[in-house]
């Protein structure tokens, strides 16, 4: 008897997170836009806004040519994976098989990576900015209040998944296991954003929008990790876009709010 009213008040509780699970996914306002936004392409075009660098953990092999004798850049340092590409290849599902003689390029981000040793081993493939010389890690902002972020992703059966990380207006980093990509070919993989990351402020200004940090692929600890190729296209958000409207909004524009009172 004492275990089925264990089990009962069990159940009330989950479903009391669940229902507050979902209003928060439905809004903070009770009403809600939703629109589908590109984040990046991966398509490598000269006017793209960032460009792809990677980094990885300790093991990570360096890049050798065909003698076996470790390639070294203009500095004398030793060159490592992974490598990052714009290859010409895309998912069918999204893009079709064919492309017309006279269409723009459709490339994917290639990424070749090699470790030396199996084990849990990471990946990390981050934006920067395409006109910082410097190349420094560049976060970018998510429009609105996001429900969920899907990438496209050639996977070649390995036993590896993949992370994203988003920032919230606090700074605190929150990692999201987008999806195993222990599957053949491309896949369209999505995690949608828990309603417990804050993206919304009780004060104005109430929007406080999340970052896109970066991706992290990891390797399973029994999984083979020599000469591995995995291909992006696409990183995308659902989010929503509704903003309520009120007598002096305006005020609550940061960058309004600068314009006037900059001239005091």
């Amino acid at each position: 008897m004492k275990h089925s009213g264990f089990k009962f008040i069990c159940l009330i509780i989950w479903a009391c997170i669940a229902v507050f699970s979902a209003q928060g996914q439905q809004g903070q306002f009770g009403q809600q836009v939703l629109e589908s936004r590109l984040l990046d392409s991966f398509n490598g075009d000269d006017d793209a806004l960032y460009v792809w660098k990677a980094e990885s953990s300790r093991f990570i092999s360096p890049i050798r040519d065909p003698d076996g004798n470790i390639i070294q850049d203009a500095n004398g340092n030793a060159q490592a994976y992974p490598i990052l590409a714009y290859i010409d290849t895309w998912p069918a599902a999204a893009f079709g098989y064919f492309r017309a003689p006279d269409s723009p390029p459709l490339r994917s981000l290639g990424i070749n990576g090699q470790f030396d040793r199996r084990g849990y081993n990471w990946m990390d493939i981050y934006p920067t900015l395409a006109d910082d010389p410097d190349g420094k890690p560049y976060e970018i902002q998510i429009p609105g209040r996001v429900l969920n972020i899907d990438l496209w992703a050639w996977g070649a059966n390995l036993r590896y998944y993949i992370e994203v990380f988003v920032r919230d207006y606090r700074g605190v980093v929150y990692p999201l296991r987008l999806g195993d990509i222990t599957y053949n070919g491309w896949r369209n993989l999505r995690v949608n954003v828990p309603a417990t990351i804050p993206q919304f402020r009780r004060t104005l200004p109430s929007y406080a929008g999340l970052t896109f940090v970066k991706f992290r692929i990891w390797t399973q600890p029994t999984e083979m990790v020599n000469n591995f190729y995995i291909y992006f296209k696409q990183l995308k958000v659902l989010t929503d876009m509704y903003m309520p409207l009120y007598d002096g909004n305006e005020l609550a524009d940061p960058s309004y709010v600068d314009l006037l009172w900059s001239g005091n």
